[in-house]
């Protein structure tokens, strides 16, 4: 992923919010909290694992299928690798 260079701290201070997230989760479970405000971080967590990944997908597709000059066997083979990676992310 070396050409998310530009953006890997903007990228890191997502991720570290989506941990910080999960652990409000882990605590909220440890505090035998109220299901719903449990279930709205929860909810809060796959919004933002969501936003993230279409970040990613965006940052992917502009990189390795929509870039001049690629040959048509390099975006083949990226988008091969994108839809595995969807498939998977999809379960």
């Amino acid at each position: 992923m070396g050409h998310h260079v530009a953006d890997r701290d903007k990228l890191l201070a997502r991720v570290r919010r989506i941990a910080g997230q999960v652990a409000a989760i882990e605590r909220q479970l440890h505090e035998e909290a109220d299901c719903a405000t449990t279930l709205q971080l929860v909810a809060s967590v796959r919004g933002a694992i969501g936003g993230l990944m279409e970040e990613l997908i965006e940052s992917h597709v502009r990189e390795h299928m929509a870039r001049p000059g690629l040959t048509d066997a390099a975006r083949a083979a990226a988008a091969e690798e994108l839809l595995a990676i969807i498939r998977r992310y999809g379960k």
